[in-house]
């Protein structure tokens, strides 16, 4: 052999080496239905990370939490103070000034009136003249008052006006002395108390305007503060026109006098509620919000080993804010990969168990599509209602487990729960004891959710796992000592009804906590109950309360198969009891079986004559047909079923026991007279058996391969002429191995075991059915 030759041999086997692990994981990865559901993945890692914030640590800290140490601000970070505020808006309200409407019209007839009387009494000739009454007004009585002096008086006042002076300039030098009161106003006493507003000044608006002008201190517009000052302007104001200095200080006393009498009870002002309201609105608006600052390194936010209330909790998340937005990028691509990095190896996780057991969730994009969105809504739901004053994501994450234990099964439920668990806690940064008690409260909805078969069934199961996260709860809290659970909300509720030495106590919050859980797991269970039906649409599943509503017989499907088809119809009704009797001896959903099998043959109510159970007196039909016709006839009753059940919205289990309860198996009778039909021809070619078979799939399940086996040999049994225990048992076997030879259940997951005990059950069923009668004699007429 020459050594290009044997070089050419080499490479020969070397190329036909199977491919290694490396080469083979690029090739699946090069497939375009690899790559959308890896797309898919990533979609919903995405829409995870992005809704929920997760380029940067969680929130963590939470009301009850007991640090181990003291908490120091990270950062520099700046507080508003809305105790504080509060203080002082009230402070600035107390101290407002109250509008005041000013109505100078009493001292201007007070002036008039001061005028004429003033004017009366100038026009008198002597002090004797005078008509008492009228003089007393000037002069009231008192210690000192004589003739005399009252004389002297008078004689001031009259040479007061004898050098010039008349009621006109009197008029004007009053006038101005009344300045400030008309501006201003006069008033007896305020009318607001001090703790209303200030009682420093008042704000008075004129009549006639609609704001107030000015400010006025109390002293300018209390009577008792006025009446001195108004007495000097007078005594300067009359001074000022001249004449002789004694009778202006004389005239001033008694003018003074007049007016002393009348303005004691004097009130030009009103005070203004509407405007006064609004001044203090006003100037609690005016306050400018407290800002309090800390110091990084500095501020102390929270002591050591005291639980945390709500004001901490609010400076906390302050701090966090203001941390989070000095993150750097270097540091927020770091905590997304980390955080993207526990999406993948919970994929991979996930991803090895379903390709193994159950691989057609992830061939079937839209099962697949729908179980991720399941998993995002849930992370988000879960990081919302975690929110410190609700406390409720054990809520949606058993309300996740639940639908994955209806909708799959209870270990792959149990891997999904526990990875969004590890999710949402890793998301709210709650650690090692919120896993665990999550994991606890949806580990017991899982394995205690066994078939439902009524509404109660989910309200016991949130009790008992309301009673595990409860226990849990407790178990956990004084391991770690926190109180897990214990929402402000609740805290405040309890108040009300314990001492409030209880109320701090650790083992009272704790226990607050737990049954906060405990209650969130039985409102789970609760909404779980109208949400049923629902997520039985949704993921396609039938729960046994679904399939007793469908295996009513006063469903339309069944009462038009019995009017149509009645022979078929009792044969769907034998083939339900004893399918069901078979499922539920390997272990399968007997409940489910039944149903399918009440529908299974609703296809043959359109061509009814056709099929030897419901043919009568008219014989039969296919007499008068080909085989290849009839084997036509025959195998059209499997589509015609699967489109009558999508008109009247079967749900796709049902469905499948229409398509494959006779899977690809042979049309032996109209082929075997093909056959013989043939045989005189010698020329014809012998028949494709492709064309009397049925068009399948093969059963998928356990549940259609007993239906398929079951339909068969209930057929088969009514031909016997002599159903003997043995022969029936000799049938069913012929019958099973033909099926299983034939490969009808290659594709569903039977065993050689499974399948002996189907034939044992079916045996039992049909002996029952055929059981030997005692022969009565004939009634004999006398």
């Amino acid at each position: 052999m020459s050594h290009s030759l044997s070089r050419r041999l080499r490479n020969s086997r070397v190329t036909t080496l199977p491919p290694g692990m490396v080469a083979r994981g690029l090739s699946v990865l090069r497939r375009t239905d690899v790559l959308i559901r890896l797309g898919l993945c990533v979609l919903a890692a995405l829409v995870m990370w992005g809704v929920t914030g997760s380029w940067a640590p969680s929130f963590s800290y939470r009301t009850g939490f007991i640090p181990n140490r003291d908490i120091i601000a990270r950062v520099d970070f700046s507080e508003e103070d809305p105790v504080e505020t509060a203080k002082r808006k009230d402070q600035a309200r107390s101290q407002a000034e109250f509008v005041y409407e000013q109505d100078a019209r009493p001292l201007e007839e007070l002036r008039q009136e001061l005028k004429n009387k003033v004017s009366q009494l100038a026009s008198v000739e002597s002090y004797d003249k005078v008509e008492p009454k009228l003089w007393e007004e000037f002069s009231p009585a008192g210690e000192g008052k004589t003739p005399e002096t009252e004389k002297r008086k008078f004689d001031a006042l009259k040479g007061f006006f004898m050098v010039g002076m008349d009621s006109g300039r009197f008029d004007e030098a009053i006038k101005r002395a009344f300045v400030p009161l008309e501006r201003s106003g006069v008033i007896d006493v305020l009318q607001h108390t001090s703790t209303e507003g200030s009682q420093q000044g008042v704000k008075v608006r004129p009549t006639g305007k609609p704001q107030w002008t000015h400010r006025a201190a109390v002293e300018e517009v209390l009577v008792s503060k006025i009446k001195p000052q108004l007495q000097q302007r007078l005594i300067e104001e009359l001074k000022s026109f001249g004449g002789m200095s004694e009778n202006s200080l004389t005239v001033a006393d008694l003018t003074y006098a007049w007016l002393d009498q009348r303005l004691q009870n004097a009130r030009t002002l009103q005070l203004d509620r509407e405007a006064s309201e609004a001044e203090k609105k006003a100037a609690a608006d005016a306050v400018v919000m407290v800002i309090r600052e800390y110091k990084a390194n500095d501020a102390h936010l929270a002591e050591a080993r005291q639980p945390l209330d709500s004001s901490h909790v609010q400076l906390l998340r302050r701090e966090y804010e203001a941390w989070r937005k000095q993150m750097g990028w270097s540091e927020k691509i770091g905590h997304s990969l980390a955080t993207f990095g526990m999406y993948g190896a919970l994929y991979t996780l996930c991803g090895f168990y379903i390709l193994n057991r159950r691989r057609k969730l992830v061939e079937d994009l839209n099962k697949f599509s729908v179980l991720l969105g399941a998993i995002v809504v849930t992370v988000i739901l879960c990081w919302g209602a975690s929110k410190d004053q609700w406390r409720a994501e054990i809520i949606p994450l058993m309300l996740f487990g639940m639908t994955a234990a209806i909708a799959y099964e209870k270990e792959l439920a149990l891997l999904l729960a526990a990875s969004v668990a590890l999710i949402v806690s890793f998301l709210l940064d709650q650690g090692l004891a919120e896993f665990v008690i999550l994991v606890s409260s949806v580990a017991a909805a899982i394995l205690f959710l066994a078939r439902i078969r009524s509404r109660t069934k989910l309200i016991y199961v949130g009790a008992i796992s309301g009673v595990v996260v409860v226990a849990t709860t407790f178990g956990v809290g004084t391991l770690v000592g926190q109180a897990f659970g214990a929402t402000d909300s609740a805290l405040n509720v309890v108040e009300d009804w314990l001492p409030a030495t209880w109320t701090n106590s650790f083992v009272v919050t704790l226990a607050i906590g737990a049954f906060w859980f405990g209650s969130c797991s039985l409102l789970a269970s609760v909404l779980m109950t109208g949400l049923l039906p629902f997520i039985e649409r949704l993921f396609d599943v039938q729960t046994d309360i679904s399939l007793l509503e469908l295996g009513d017989v006063q469903h339309p499907l069944l009462q038009q198969l019995v009017r149509r088809a009645p022979g078929t119809y009792n044969h769907s009704i034998n083939v339900a009891s004893i399918a069901e009797t078979a499922a539920e001896a390997i272990g399968c959903n007997g409940l489910l079986v039944r149903v399918g099998a009440y529908f299974h043959d609703i296809g043959k109510m359109l061509k009814p004559a056709y099929f030897v159970e419901n043919q009568g007196t008219e014989g039969n039909r296919h007499e008068f047909l080909q085989p290849a016709m009839s084997t036509l006839v025959i195998i059209a009753h499997v589509k015609d079923g699967a489109d009558l059940a999508r008109q009247h919205h079967l749900p796709r289990t049902i469905i499948d026991f229409i398509e494959q309860h006779h899977g690809t198996t042979l049309v032996e009778y109209f082929y075997r007279r093909e056959a013989k039909r043939l045989e005189s021809d010698p020329t014809a070619a012998e028949p494709d058996e492709s064309t009397f078979r049925y068009p399948g799939p093969k059963p998928q399940t356990k549940e259609t391969a007993v239906l398929m086996l079951a339909d068969v040999v209930e057929s088969a049994s009514r031909a016997l002429s002599d159903p003997t225990p043995a022969r029936i048992e000799s049938l069913v076997h012929d019958l099973a191995l033909k099926r299983l030879l034939d490969g009808q259940f290659d594709e569903c997951g039977l065993t050689l075991q499974e399948l002996r005990i189907l034939e044992d059950s079916l045996v039992k069923s049909l002996t029952a059915v055929y059981h030997g009668r005692v022969k009565y004699p004939e009634h004999q007429t006398v």
